[in-house]
């Protein structure tokens, strides 16, 4: 399978690289980077870690993904739709796992999918598919009496928050209360000064140092505190449920995917 990987001087990008050179039935087809990079020009492969590959990094998405049975992206909003339509152009499967989406990209990502398959996660680890899960039963069984919060911690380089993982914790909670997120979600109390409203959503959103990804649910009663808690503690957890995306959602028919589909949970929405 000829994987191309968008982003492929960041974080997750190299270590979805190295996962890829480490493989038996998966080649690295092409790579890019924002243009203007340093590392333009540069053997993707060994700018991962994972030795010459024989990519070179370009900044031109059309370029790196042409001949690619996947695309793997994880970039910024403000390459999603450029990258969107590249992946497109060339008739290729996708993976995208770019968060902070607003509405027009989140329309964007539905159009596309109408041509290509799209696997879209906001965090591909199985560990959060669960605690997504578990955070849906214990709204289910406490949600009309306790109090809710979601926290999440990442490294200081991370711009936006809360985490789309949080975000999505957040609305599997509020759909079990029968509501939309917008309507429940509180993000800044030192702005609204007032008393906690009874069945909100709190968040609160940490950056610092090297964190890789903490996120946790909080359900507070009067007596007791119950807390769901997920730590990753390496990229390398995210990059293998992109990697296990992108061998399943090749040859697949064009539609917009989650990674409960991936993980043969259809009825989980992530």
């Amino acid at each position: 399978m000829k994987v191309a990987v968008l982003g492929a001087t960041g974080r997750m990008g190299m270590a979805i690289t190295r996962l890829i050179a480490a493989s038996a039935d998966m080649t690295l087809s092409g790579a890019a980077a924002e243009p203007g990079h340093p590392r333009l020009g540069q053997d993707a492969g060994s700018i991962a870690g994972a030795g010459a590959l024989g990519v070179a990094v370009t900044a031109a998405a059309a370029q790196a993904v042409a001949g690619a049975d996947v695309v793997i992206d994880f970039t910024t909003v403000a390459a999603t739709g450029a990258n969107l339509d590249a992946c497109v152009q060339a008739r290729c499967a996708l993976v995208m796992g770019t968060t902070g989406l607003g509405a027009e990209q989140q329309r964007l990502l539905e159009q596309a999918s109408r041509a290509i398959p799209v696997v879209y996660g906001r965090n591909m680890s199985v560990g959060v598919l669960v605690l997504t899960e578990l955070a849906r039963v214990a709204t289910r069984l406490l949600g009309r009496e306790a109090d809710i919060e979601i926290l999440e911690a990442h490294h200081r380089d991370k711009v936006d928050a809360p985490s789309g993982t949080a975000l999505q914790l957040g609305e599997a909670v509020a759909g079990e209360l029968g509501h939309r997120l917008e309507d429940l979600a509180v993000h800044d109390r030192f702005a609204t000064r007032v008393p906690r409203r009874p069945g909100s959503i709190g968040f609160s959103s940490v950056r610092a140092g090297r964190i890789v990804g903490d996120h946790e649910v909080l359900f507070a009663l009067d007596e007791e505190v119950l807390r769901l808690e997920h730590r990753a503690l390496d990229r390398a957890t995210f990059a293998r449920g992109a990697v296990r995306a992108a061998r399943w959602v090749a040859g697949k028919p064009p539609r917009l995917y989650d990674m409960g589909d991936v993980l043969g949970l259809p009825a989980t929405r992530t």
